[in-house]
């Protein structure tokens, strides 16, 4: 309710009032609590503004007390009839006399608003249905109380809201009734009315309202009695929405207690081990839900990765944007619950990953289902490892077909979709509805696809078709229509795909297309071969070329020649044009010292370009190693990983090692460190390993106070063998 502007409204005038004349400063710990000092703040206002009274004079005078019952009665007469605005005629049968109450009475006119209806004709409401409830609860108590009569037997009444009481007029009775009806409420309309009711029975509201009432006293074996009714209610209610208002309205009796057991559970860290009761489950969920913490990534598995978890919890699911429910056991009952979340209006999921369930293709038709609904906002849908067919892509090519569909990411890997499903799945992708733009489809389909991209190029930017067969015929296929100028699509992931070198032919073609939009590029473990990698460096020579990262690691390459190759296209001046963070991946590629030296030459001639290059499961050898460190500028803390792993190997002998002048950061020194921390290390660490390091220069960096303070208390170590250390930022060395 925070979300409210009139409920942040009224918490403001009762703060401001209770601030001001409670002398301890207890704030208002329920909802019934605020609005009932809401309401005496009105009531008081009126009594000095209106009357002319004082402030220190009794606020429910006569006129006030007239007014509040047949404020009451008004707004629980309406309710009943499920009527939020009323006519003059209503209030007139209520004894309201408008122009004498908008006149003379300060509650009635900061409660109550008057507007011009669709034929200019008067029409009357509460500020907020809140203010309406409360007071048509504070009507049924106050007449129960007053004169021990249940107003919700009334058989006159034309509402749903009957027959609470069908035997004497007793306290434990009425509330339980009370609470029975409000279960059985098929919209929550009663959810409340009834906090408010219970909230009202509690001594310590009756005080504030003393005055109002006749007589007040509430039994405290009253109050036991509808808590333990209550906890009955919610271990046995399924719906976890109406057993979050039971814990609403627990909170408005001022017990905690089941609340405070799952809290405990929560800090000993020992939650997702122990067997929840339905109780405990509500409970958790009351407690996320009130939390103060962001709701913006949930994560079953934190809780309990199971489907009767995922049940529970629904409404945490319905107010978080990302839900991770990825290798949870879910089955097609989990898909129906989720369908009934994304329908919702109220839903705040944008990110739903199911990956690694049961689901089948029935829990995916369930699913979309949600999906089509014009209230479902969902971005993105991750369905990897689902156990799918090609049915499942009949499904959700009417949800990309579909115009009301957000969907924008769908993850369909390591699914059974044979190219029929593709070929499903291509309709859909044609539609000029469909907003998809990444698309990680594990089928052949090519062909399919191919002519989906031409049907509707301008949306699809991501295409993996890893870990599938789509043969060289169908990389052409792919690659002519990736020339068309209208494509956007900047990835395309193609390992594992069984290519060879007439792959690349077709790839080339595409990065030397002016019109290719192609940025991204993964053919790793692949049998490319050196031709391969020759005839893809023709298309990255090229000045259209957009290419900003190129992984072919993994394939059969000689090692030296692939090198040469691609230092030709290193040293290009209309090459991979690299801007921050662009990357080469070598690893696995057979890279010896020799190709190493090639490496470093091209970076020697290029070196603004490439930032990152991974030559990792390679054998470069110390010499290697030196050769690309003298050469590397521009270097980040990825390389550190790669260095400490030749430090830390108990056959490197590297003594001397030039990373000045690269962006490591303290990220990349720390890395480091961990080599320079092993014992096989002949370059010696500061630490772990001080007997080796003679010299060490931090010039231009910004080691600050603190660091020169840690690295003066290592140099009292009797151990250390440093001689000498440099620092500073511009201008001559410091030496220490």
């Amino acid at each position: 309710m925070c979300h409210i502007p009139v409920f942040c409204w009224i918490t403001a005038t009762v703060l401001e009032e209770v601030l001001k004349t409670r002398k301890r400063g207890e704030l208002p710990k329920t909802l019934t609590e605020m609005y009932i000092h809401f309401l005496v703040v009105q009531s008081k206002l009126k009594k000095v503004k209106y009357d002319g009274g004082a402030e220190t004079d009794p606020h429910w005078s006569p006129e006030t007390r007239k007014m509040i019952e047949s404020l009451g009665k008004l707004a629980f007469e309406q309710l009943q009839k499920g009527n939020l605005i009323f006519y003059e005629s209503d209030l007139t049968e209520c004894g309201i006399d408008i122009r004498a109450a908008s006149v003379n009475s300060g509650v009635f006119t900061q409660i109550f608003k008057e507007e011009r209806g669709l034929y200019q004709d008067k029409v009357f409401c509460f500020i907020h249905l809140s203010v309406q409830e409360f007071l048509a609860a504070l009507h049924v108590h106050l007449t129960f109380i007053n004169s021990e009569v249940n107003l919700l037997l009334d058989k006159q009444s034309t509402y749903c809201l009957p027959k609470l009481l069908w035997d004497k007029p007793e306290p434990t009775n009425f509330y339980q009734r009370a609470v029975d009806e409000a279960l059985q409420s098929p919209n929550g309309h009663l959810d409340l009315f009834l906090r408010f009711l219970l909230g009202l029975s509690l001594q310590t509201n009756q005080t504030l309202l003393r005055g109002l009432l006749s007589q007040t006293g509430s039994r405290s074996e009253t109050k036991k009695t509808t808590v333990q009714y209550i906890k009955k209610k919610i271990e046995e209610t399924p719906s976890a929405e109406k057993s979050i208002n039971l814990f609403h309205c627990l909170n408005e009796l001022n017990d905690r207690s089941l609340v405070k057991q799952i809290q405990q559970s929560l800090r000993s860290g020992r939650l997702s081990k122990d067997k929840l009761s339905p109780a405990q489950w509500s409970a958790l969920v009351f407690i996320l839900l009130s939390s103060e913490e962001d709701l913006d990534v949930f994560d079953l598995k934190k809780y309990s990765a199971s489907e009767e978890a995922l049940l529970r919890l629904l409404p945490v699911v319905k107010a978080s944007n990302r839900a991770v429910l990825s290798g949870c056991n879910l089955s097609g009952r989990s898909c129906e619950a989720l369908s009934s979340v994304l329908s919702s209006q109220s839903s705040s999921l944008r990110d739903l990953d199911l990956s690694n369930n049961n689901l089948n293709d029935s829990g995916v038709k369930l699913l979309s289902a949600g999906l089509e609904s014009p209230h479902c906002k969902l971005g993105g849908l991750g369905l990897s490892g689902c156990k799918l067919s090609e049915r499942s892509c009949e499904a959700l090519s009417s949800v990309l077909s579909s115009q009301s569909s957000s969907l924008r990411d769908l993850d369909l890997s390591n699914n059974d979709l044979q190219d029929s499903g593709v070929k499903l799945l291509s309709a859909g992708l044609e539609s000029p509805h469909c907003k998809l733009e990444g698309c990680q489809v594990t089928e052949e389909g090519c062909a399919s696809l191919a002519s989906a991209l031409s049907s509707n190029p301008s949306h699809l930017r991501e295409l993996d078709l890893s870990y599938n067969h789509p043969g060289d015929s169908g990389v052409n296929l792919l690659s002519a229509g990736l020339e068309d100028p209208h494509r956007r699509l900047d990835t395309l992931r193609l390992s594992v795909c069984k290519l060879s070198e007439r792959s690349c032919e077709a790839l080339s073609s595409v990065l030397s297309s002016q019109s290719s939009s192609l940025r991204d590029l993964d053919l790793s473990n692949n049998n490319l071969q050196d031709s391969g990698v020759k005839l893809l460096s023709a298309g990255l020579e090229s000045p259209h070329c957009k290419l900003e990262g190129l992984s072919i690691n993994h394939n059969k390459f000689t090692g030296f020649r692939v090198t040469v190759a691609l230092q030709e296209v290193i040293v290009s001046q209309c090459n991979l044009p690299f801007s921050d963070g662009n990357t080469l991946v070598l690893s696995g590629c057979q890279v010896t010292e020799e190709g190493c030296a090639s490496l470093a030459s091209a970076l020697s001639s290029n070196p603004s370009h490439l930032k990152e290059l991974d030559l990792s499961y390679n054998h470069p050898g110390d010499s290697g190693v030196k050769l690309l460190s003298s050469c590397g500028r521009g270097l980040t803390e990825r390389s550190c990983e790669a260095l400490s792993s030749v430090l830390s190997s108990q056959s490197s002998s590297l003594r001397d090692l030039d990373l000045s002048n690269n962006d490591l950061q303290d990220s990349g020194v720390k890395l480091l460190s961990a080599g320079l921390e092993s014992p096989q290390c002949k370059l010696e660490a500061l630490s772990s390993n001080p007997s080796h390091l003679k010299e060490l220069d931090l010039s231009y960096n910004h080691p600050g106070d603190s660091g020169v303070k840690l690295l003066s208390a290592g140099l009292e170590d009797p151990h250390w063998r440093l001689e000498t250390l440099r620092y500073g930022q511009i201008g001559p060395y410091e030496w220490i």
